[in-house]
């Protein structure tokens, strides 16, 4: 490994500056990502900004009318973990518990696995699904946007020089009923070759609005408009069930990669679509 700086700012403003003053500088947080390119040399640093000092950038807090706040620095086993999260968002628990293995869950942190912008990773189908925003933060200012207009594609975000992800914020519940799934091609520690988050809610019987989000097979996460649309307002027989995984692997935009071709996500979405669906439901 190259020899390289190490800066460790004390205040978020202070690793601003850093960021922003040096266009080679690399934010790095738990780490688990970026130090997994830099060992394989896809990425050679000359400056790294070790955020782990700054203090609060972690913790969960949860308002009832305001929804859920997370430090960017929180771990995602301490999101997993969680008693608000299990309590209030149990499939976003779910989708984080099924990061990898515990040690990395421990290191890694949920700001650090969005500003990575992975499209194989757990974490952001599930968040998409939810409405979350994230707080964006340069110098002494900071501005709010959906994470679904911060995932911009594979390895690509919003974040601008000298910008970091300060903050994750999640909308209430609201009565939403819940599933995140994850299928593999191989072990269970393995990056998704699919993820599907299903949130829904029912009302004798009928579906009052569902939301529906593919991750994994294309560069970022992508809801299924025309599903929900679909859905709302209908008893979710087996008809429906499969009228909507049709049109989930109709709309989907899946890419060759490792853990499949196109046309294997494509077949694979909208099975694992009738699953999860099926899931909430019962």
């Amino acid at each position: 490994m190259r020899r390289f700086e190490l800066a460790e700012p004390q205040t978020l403003e202070e690793a601003c500056a850093l960021l922003n003053d040096d266009g080679d500088a690399k934010a790095l947080a738990g780490g688990t990502a970026l130090l997994t390119l830099i060992k394989h040399g896809i990425f050679i640093p000359k400056t790294l900004v070790n955020l782990k000092k700054i203090g609060g950038m972690s913790g969960i807090d949860y308002d009832r009318q305001r929804g859920l706040r997370i430090g960017a620095l929180t771990s995602i086993y301490d999101v997993e973990s969680s008693p608000l999260v299990c309590q209030y968002y149990p499939w976003l628990a779910e989708a984080c518990h099924l990061v990898a293995n515990i040690r990395i869950r421990n290191m890694a942190t949920i700001g650090g696995n969005l500003a990575h912008g992975d499209y194989q990773s757990d974490p952001p189908t599930a968040l998409v699904a939810l409405d979350a925003s994230v707080d964006l933060t340069r110098g002494t200012g900071t501005r709010q946007i959906k994470l679904s207009e911060f995932l911009l594609g594979s390895y690509e975000t919003a974040l601008q020089p000298g910008e970091l992800l300060s903050a994750l914020v999640v909308p209430p519940p609201d009565s939403w009923r819940g599933t995140y799934i994850k299928f593999t091609t191989g072990s269970s520690e393995e990056r998704p070759c699919a993820g599907i988050a299903a949130l829904l809610r029912m009302e004798q019987g009928i579906c009052r609005d569902l939301r529906l989000v593919v991750g994994a097979v294309s560069p970022r996460p992508v809801r299924m408009h025309h599903a929900e649309e679909f859905a709302r307002g209908k008893e979710i027989s087996e008809a429906v069930l499969q009228t909507i995984g049709a049109e989930a692997s109709r709309v989907v935009d899946p890419i060759d990669d490792l853990r499949g071709s196109a046309s294997y996500k494509r077949q694979l979405v909208g099975v694992l679509v009738r699953r999860a669906l099926a899931a909430v439901i019962h």
